[in-house]
């Protein structure tokens, strides 16, 4: 800010910021006051609904430059050439915390990253794991409830918890990841990121493939024991935030190798198991994975309000050549992301300078409501018009995706190999036995909190359901505790 006289939010030269005016030395104050009454009225209104999930998080500016040609699979134009370089914006977050909350915690990491690229933003919302909890979107609110405050005791309750996840055997993967080393990082800066969906890729002839994305830490995985993670919690909550701001101010910039899986869209249909399930990887023998760029962050936002909390992220903002797959976790996000955010920052959220296309210009019929700032001068509100107003391009920016049947409530169609609980036994059975041992721990603990047995006992079924040694050390370990 420039120096030079401080002045009210209208430009008027402020003379006393110390004193409210008074009727008289010691008298009551005066409504007149304009300075008095602008200040606290804006300190009323400075915090916006904080986000329903991820709401705790950081984020940083950066570079993400193509080291490979990928136009036999995409034509988005910011992967066009080697050595293309695109300015990108990553929010890192926890998930069930709230904006308060400690970042030492066990929880999924998001990692949301935004492309500014010359056809329009493009919105890459993932986590630090390449698969979540639940396959379809339906089942989203009642799941982060479970993960919320209770609301009779307003806390977080091992019972909703575990209740959820015995009756969802779907998350039993997801779960093991959570309970293993890594779902307590050291910082933001020693995770992996993953698109985890699965998406579509386009290239000039119109051919189809499917997608998935993964940001490999160049900073090496590096994580925290609970026992460790409780200790940094309580001393330094924002521990997270600080190493990334903190790493990225001694010019020490993070960066992740990116790699994609590509299959081939007329595969999909005939893979072992459904290849649009969240819950599942695509095992590398199968789908290898392909480096295709270098991700860098060195920038710090100047003010986190406006930059990080105000930043939105919406699965559905695509660009040509990049468009969403049958995945029906991504088909409910490409609804609640962007409804999320016009609820929270406005509906004019897309326009903040944080969020804005900054290769190119947002050029919508979009008008008015709160924050509008009357970029559009006169120009018309409707198309087609004939007063040289924006016009569609006659080309959809993805491929359609063939459909058939009737509309209903449809169990998705099982594959050869569909299972709720392999993934999860092979993910066990990769760990080495210290491993194994933490991971048995940190799943008692929060088990034996449970109050009822057959919540319990439910639970512990799905992990033997996944590897008979994985269920029976899991039972052993819980007893032991509640006894």
């Amino acid at each position: 800010m420039a120096a030079g006289p401080l002045t009210t939010e209208a430009g008027a030269p402020v003379a006393d910021n110390q004193q409210s005016q008074s009727a008289g030395p010691g008298g009551p104050v005066l409504i007149q006051d304009q300075l008095l009454i602008e200040k606290l009225a804006h300190f009323n209104r400075e915090r916006i609904p904080e986000r329903v999930v991820h709401a705790r998080g950081a984020g940083a500016y950066g570079t993400f430059t193509v080291t490979a040609d990928v136009t036999r699979w995409t034509r988005a134009k910011f992967l066009s050439e080697i050595g293309k370089e695109t300015e990108t914006f990553l929010r890192f977050s926890t998930v069930a915390g709230n904006l308060g909350a400690a970042d030492a915690v066990r929880d999924p990491r998001g990692f949301a990253l935004k492309f500014y690229t010359e056809e329009g933003n493009y919105d890459l919302v993932g986590n630090n794991t390449p698969v979540f909890f639940i396959r379809d979107a339906i089942k989203f609110p009642d799941f982060i409830h479970t993960q919320k405050r209770d609301p009779y005791t307003g806390s977080q309750e091992a019972d909703n918890v575990w209740d959820f996840w015995g009756l969802s055997p779907e998350s039993t993967h997801q779960v093991t990841w959570l309970f293993g080393d890594r779902g307590i990082p050291a910082s933001y800066r020693h995770v992996d990121g993953f698109g985890s969906h699965t998406f579509q890729w386009t290239n000039e002839a119109g051919e189809v493939f499917w997608v998935k994305y993964h940001f490999k830490t160049d900073q090496g995985i590096k994580n925290l024991t609970a026992a460790e993670a409780a200790v940094l919690a309580g001393t330094d909550p924002d521990s997270h935030q600080r190493d990334l701001r903190e790493s990225i101010e001694r010019g020490e910039f993070p960066s992740w190798t990116v790699q994609v899986q590509i299959m081939p869209a007329a595969e999909a249909a005939t893979y072992r198991f459904n290849p649009f399930d969240l819950t599942k990887v695509w095992p590398h023998a199968d789908y290898p994975p392909i480096e295709i760029g270098k991700l860098e962050l060195n920038r710090n936002p100047e003010n986190v309000f406006a930059e990080v909390e105000q930043s939105i992220f919406s699965p559905h903002h695509f660009v040509p050549g990049i468009g969403p797959s049958p995945d029906k976790m991504l088909q409910g996000r490409l609804f609640g992301y962007g409804d999320a955010h016009r609820y929270r920052v406005g509906i004019n959220a897309d326009q903040l300078p944080v969020n804005r296309p900054h290769a190119t210009e947002a050029n919508s019929h979009g008008r008015d409501g709160a924050a509008y700032d009357g970029r559009h001068g006169r120009a018309k509100n409707y198309e087609p018009n004939s007063f040289g107003g924006p016009a569609q391009t006659d080309r959809p920016l993805w491929e359609p995706t063939p459909v058939q049947g009737v509309t209903g409530d449809h169990v998705t169609p099982l594959h050869a190999e569909d299972d709720d609980f392999v993934q999860a036994g092979n993910l066990y059975r990769l760990m080495s036995e210290d491993e194994k041992d933490r991971l048995i721990e940190n799943l008692a603990g929060s088990i034996a909190a449970v109050s009822r047995d057959d919540i319990a006992e439910r639970a512990i079924e799905n992990f033997r359901k996944a590897d008979e040694d994985y269920g029976k050390r899991l039972q052993t370990a819980v007893q032991a505790l509640r006894a």
